[in-house]
């Protein structure tokens, strides 16, 4: 295979020597893992990988660690070679080169409860020809790093490769042969040039999806050097793949804004709280419609209300033509409304209440994001899910795109669009500990779904009566009655 940098790999398939998994004797890959100071895990990560059929041997490559990893590493059946020098890229790189078999396997040396066989999965495409590079998929989305630098860059510079969900996860499988000819970064940025290198050159690429994974976080000072140095790497392939242009870099940053409007991301928000309250924007913190107010600064009021009129357009459709109306506005006239609306009294007080209860807050809006995540920080909440418009040149070209959080499970044939579709994300989200308690509160008929599978259900100022007549939902009159009702939980809680 010829690269795009001009010089050719050659990936060597084996033929006379296929191995196909599982059977009994498949031992055919080396298994390499970097660690520094990891002598907390190192010995389960070693002895689960040796446990796996499709292991050959392992290889600890230490990074001239100070406390006993080399010697745990080596207790529990691993070959441990001290890196070349500091970095888990030479880490990688001197296990690769080590390495006795043309299936490579890394792992973390700080993985913990993994499930069995994900050496055996992760060499499979390999074995059977359908890719030279294989990068691991766990979980729902990537961390921080990944969900707001990674994948909005990767989108813009490199969108066949969009469709990875863990670009930046160290568990890959490859052949020796093809890393061999590949840069191995020295820092943070090792693992997204090995995936763009691989992919210039032509290599065949797959995703395997190994379930849920644990390993510890990273400092927060560690987050802000790992976005820099991805960053850098991925500027540096797309510059020279000829991929690099102001006006991609432009894109890039509108593509990471809209980041913080997905599911994925917020969830990692979560950290462990296990309750949740779930806001609506208009009409319940908002008096008014951000659209409306919107149409008014803007002079299409009065084509608004014709589109509000249209009984026969369903809640998509709507939305696009709605969307269409703001063709040309600038993003600056969106902030400016979305800043001088008037929140309703006590809902200040009330996000504060519930965050200093433990609730997660989270603001779910059927509007757009850019006015939702301004609504959001003016009440201190959380997080807010909405749609999101398309900015070009902050210039606003009414493209609307519909929040997948809101958008029905594939199995789900009946749910269409609806807010309820957010709650069940959380309530499916696999990380630990679950959630196990809801209140939301909304005030007209697109808020009834959500309103209906939360535990506790609000409704301020109704649109409709059929809201009043669902059971299990509570008027409220004003916010200030939730502020007194977390107050009377909480001394419950405390005297029980």
């Amino acid at each position: 295979m010829k690269s795009k940098y001009g010089h050719r790999v050659s990936v060597k398939r084996q033929k006379s020597n296929r191995i196909y998994l599982p059977r009994e004797a498949n031992a055919c890959a080396t298994v390499v893992i970097p660690a520094l100071n990891e002598a907390k895990r190192i010995r389960e990560v070693v002895a689960y990988a040796l446990a796996d059929p499709a292991t050959a041997e392992v290889i600890v490559v230490d990074d001239s660690s100070i406390d006993n990893t080399a010697i745990l590493a080596q207790q529990a059946g691993a070959q441990v070679l001290t890196s070349s020098m500091l970095g888990k890229g030479a880490s990688m790189r001197d296990g690769a080169a080590a390495a006795a078999h043309d299936l490579v396997v890394y792992l973390d040396g700080d993985l913990r409860n993994l499930r069995p066989g994900i050496v055996t999965s992760l060499c499979l495409p390999l074995l059977n020809e359908s890719a030279d590079f294989v990068k691991a998929r766990f979980g729902r989305g990537g961390g921080r790093v990944t969900e707001l630098t990674a994948k909005p860059m990767l989108k813009v510079f490199f969108p066949e490769l969009a469709y990875l969900s863990q670009p930046l996860g160290g568990i890959i499988a490859a052949r020796k042969c093809l890393l061999q000819t590949l840069s191995f970064e020295d820092g943070y940025g090792v693992d997204a040039g090995l995936l763009l290198d691989a992919h210039l050159a032509g290599a065949h690429l797959a995703e395997v999806d190994i379930g849920s994974l644990e390993h510890d976080s990273q400092p927060l000072q560690d987050l802000s050097l790992m976005a820099n140095e991805v960053s850098r790497v991925i500027f540096n392939r797309a510059k020279l793949a000829g991929r690099l242009h102001v006006e991609q870099v432009i894109a890039m940053y509108e593509s990471q804004r809209q980041v913080a409007a997905s599911i994925d991301y917020v969830l990692t928000l979560r950290k462990g709280r296990r309750s949740l309250v779930l806001l609506d924007m208009d009409g319940t913190i908002t008096p008014s419609r951000f659209a409306l107010e919107l149409a008014r600064n803007t002079g299409n009021e009065t084509a608004l209300m014709q589109l509000l009129d249209t009984p026969h357009d369903d809640a998509i459709t709507r939305s696009e033509r709605i969307a269409e109306l703001f063709r040309f506005v600038h993003k600056q006239q969106f902030e400016q409304v979305a800043r001088t609306m008037e929140i309703r009294p006590g809902v200040i007080e009330f996000v504060k209440q519930a965050r200093r209860a433990g609730f997660m807050v989270g603001i779910v809006s059927d509007s757009y994001f850019v006015a939702a995540d301004i609504i959001r920080r003016r009440i201190f909440a959380d997080f807010a899910l909405a749609h999101t418009l398309t900015f070009e040149g902050s210039v606003c070209n009414g493209q609307l795109q519909i929040n997948p959080a809101f958008l029905p499970d594939e199995s789900d044939a009946v749910t269409s669009i609806c807010k309820s579709n957010v709650l069940r994300c959380f309530l499916t989200d696999k990380t630990l500990p679950p959630v196990e308690l809801i209140w939301a509160v909304g005030d007209n008929l697109n808020d009834l779904e959500m309103l209906r599978l939360a535990d506790n259900a609000f409704v301020i100022d109704p649109k409709l009566p059929k809201l009043l007549e669902e059971p299990g939902i509570t008027l409220i009159t004003e916010f200030n009655d939730l502020v007194e009702l977390l107050v009377y939980e909480a001394s419950e809680s405390m005297e029980s």
